[in-house]
């Protein structure tokens, strides 16, 4: 089943509360946050205390996208303030598969980003250790970026990855996701598709997603 997670990041700050409510109540699955530090990409977001209030609502899972520098240093206080999936970018850590562990003994999911011009290939040597590979369709840092078509094929050649090797994990794709390009990369493969200002700017939250569901 097809999952989507709006992104809080293309949420009004002044209202998140009511960004968050609007998710759950349009039936979203996961709720997305972009974590940024200034330094991974250019851009700084928020942290561990706005996913720690969402988390403690109760209302949905959060996934937590960490696109900072050494993110083992902060795996373990994103899962203390309750992420249910936490990813960490394969260009951000000298040692991925000790950070794709870390996660996984603090008790969350373990994802593994890509960004748009970072082959696969890296992937076959963690195949097992992640439960999720999120494929970047935009430069990361900034919400509201067209979706970068060259690297859609890379959702399809993940999932032939994982098939080959047996390994059951989810693939998430975030940056550009809309009702008009959602066909296309859930038939690529996709699992799970992160929107952000398309969900928000959205003038019927539920259909939005029913229609990317489909």
């Amino acid at each position: 089943m097809i999952k989507v997670a709006p992104s809080l990041l293309a949420a009004d700050y002044l209202k998140i509360g009511e960004g968050i409510r609007r998710a759950k109540d349009a039936g979203a699955d996961w709720l997305h946050f972009d974590v940024m530090d200034g330094m991974f990409v250019p851009n700084i977001s928020f942290g561990q205390g706005i996913l720690k209030a969402a988390a403690g609502s109760g209302l949905l899972p959060c996934d937590a996208h960490l696109m900072i520098e050494k993110p083992e240093r902060y795996i373990e206080e994103f899962a203390a303030a309750g992420a249910r999936v936490i990813t960490v970018h394969a260009e951000a850590t000298n040692h991925l598969n000790r950070a794709l562990h870390q996660i996984r003994e603090c008790g969350c999911l373990a994802g593994v980003a890509l960004n748009p011009a970072t082959s696969p290939d890296c992937l076959r040597y963690v195949l097992g250790d992640f439960d999720l590979a999120l494929v970047m369709t935009v430069n990361p840092g900034f919400g509201g970026q067209k979706l970068i078509p060259s690297a859609v094929e890379k959702i399809a050649e993940i999932d032939r990855m994982l098939k080959a090797a047996g390994v059951k994990a989810e693939i998430e794709v975030d940056g550009g996701v809309n009702e008009a390009n959602a066909a296309e990369l859930t038939g690529k493969g996709a699992t799970v598709l992160v929107a952000g200002s398309a969900f928000f700017r959205a003038q019927d939250g539920a259909a939005f997603v029913r229609n990317l569901k489909k």
